[in-house]
């Protein structure tokens, strides 16, 4: 798949930095800002600004239906979520996968699965992976210092 538009879907320096490397290999690139925002290296060095509205920017940055309709709306092949909430959402990333936009990070299975400490744990070992030592086996953390 090839990526002609991307949305960084995150403010500050993480913005600036996904920005810069995406530019350097020839990817058109596109930042969020909000009203109450000064403007930052993202907004003055991407491509395309759009803009969001929200009670706060936090608000806005964390709006998922409007992530993905920015995205839609300025044709964005790709949204990088920098890193936080977003990329740690299971849920923003089958809200683009619906919407046909590609999340660049792991599957909405695999966020959701790596949500949960006890099913990651139980999908690698069964998969053979050597696993660090755990309060919960046993059911005995009472021991798990011993153990470890």
């Amino acid at each position: 798949m090839s990526i002609n538009k991307l949305l960084v879907a995150n403010r500050g320096e993480i913005a600036a930095r996904v920005v810069r490397t995406a530019r350097a290999i020839g990817i058109r690139t596109a930042v969020l800002r909000h009203a109450a925002e000064i403007e930052a290296p993202a907004h003055l060095i991407a491509d395309e600004v759009v803009m969001i509205e929200g009670v706060t920017p936090v608000a806005a940055y964390l709006d998922i239906p409007q992530i993905v309709a920015a995205a839609k709306k300025i044709g964005a092949d790709a949204v990088h979520p920098g890193y936080g909430f977003l990329s740690e959402n299971a849920g923003f990333v089958a809200a683009l996968e619906e919407a046909g936009v590609t999340f660049v990070g792991p599957t909405s299975e695999v966020i959701d699965l790596m949500g949960d400490k006890v099913r990651a744990r139980a999908f690698v070992e069964a998969r053979g992976f050597p696993v660090a030592p755990s309060a919960i086996e046993d059911d005995d953390p009472t021991t798990f210092v011993e153990r470890a």
